[in-house]
């Protein structure tokens, strides 16, 4: 995967078996200092995430694949020190390697949020917003830890994202999708 322009990528990030569950006051904490720290460093930008038990998922930009690899990497290491404070030891945190996903339409794009933001109703059977997701932060945490966007699909090109009217549930789904991107960029409705 090689590109030379910002352009949304999602990324999955497993931790090992040893690691304490992600989805708790505590790695929660931990993790937002993290992601706090590492906001908008080496061309990588963080602009929506979700914390699962034993996995993170993100929807980061970066200005090019460097960029990506360099960005990951800083934040990979601030993630795993981060961690092994908290659990009193040291070693691998990660179980492998961040696995990442080149978005390069609006309905991918529209896709890959709606994914990561509604990722806490496939694992936990929740509904609603997910308190350990960037959904759930306010103005002040968003501009925090979150980045705005700067190339034009994360910008204005995801509105463009089509559904196929043609199955109603899948429509319907779609349009729930372009909503929490709205709220994920702090817009109104769609």
């Amino acid at each position: 995967m090689q590109f030379d322009k910002p352009l949304p990528v999602h990324v999955t990030l497993r931790v090992g078996d040893h690691v304490w569950n992600l989805r708790s006051g505590r790695s929660y904490r931990r993790l937002k200092d993290c992601l706090a720290a590492a906001a908008g460093r080496f061309g990588l930008r963080v602009i929506a995430f979700s914390i699962q038990g034993n996995h993170l998922h993100f929807i980061v930009e970066a200005n090019d694949t460097g960029a990506l690899s360099r960005g990951m990497q800083g934040l990979c290491i601030r993630i795993a020190r981060t961690l092994n404070a908290m659990m009193r030891r040291s070693g691998r945190v990660f179980a492998d390697h961040y696995h990442s996903r080149l978005l390069r339409s609006p309905s991918e794009t529209v896709g890959a949020i709606a994914y990561v933001l509604g990722n806490h109703r496939h694992h936990h059977g929740d509904r609603g917003v997910d308190r350990y997701s960037s959904a759930a932060l306010d103005d002040a945490e968003r501009a925090k830890l979150l980045s705005r966007p700067v190339g034009w699909l994360l910008r204005v090109g995801w509105r463009r994202a089509k559904w196929d009217v043609r199955r109603p549930s899948v429509a319907k789904k779609e349009r729930s999708a372009l909503s929490a991107v709205a709220a994920c960029f702090g817009g109104g409705a769609v």
